[in-house]
């Protein structure tokens, strides 16, 4: 497999849906599915059952996944979302943000 345009960890902005616009720290990555979980955005309701930190139950919200597609990386330097190219040094691939020239 190459090297991957998002990685967990990345922070990256939400290019369409409800959470378009919104930036966000990514959680997880399935490249399998193509989907990646974003801290605090594409957040759905779930029921938790009674337990110890929850005597009665609760409603929560977690946040679902989201398509790669509609992610792209956030470039501080050019303070917006980038397009990301290839570099290989030192023999290995190393993200470039195309706009700025920013490692990622």
């Amino acid at each position: 497999m190459s090297t991957p345009r998002i990685k967990k960890d990345d922070l990256v902005v939400v290019r369409t849906g409800e959470s378009a616009g919104k930036t966000g720290k990514v959680l997880a990555v399935n490249y399998k599915r193509g989907v990646a979980v974003v801290d605090g955005l594409n957040l759905r309701k779930k029921c938790v059952r009674k337990n110890e930190q929850a005597p009665n139950g609760q409603i929560v919200d977690i946040p679902a996944p989201i398509h790669l597609s509609n992610l792209m990386p956030w470039d501080a330097k050019a303070k917006k979302g980038v397009r990301v190219s290839f570099v290989r040094e030192d023999g290995k691939s190393v993200r470039v943000a195309k706009g700025t020239g920013t490692r990622l």
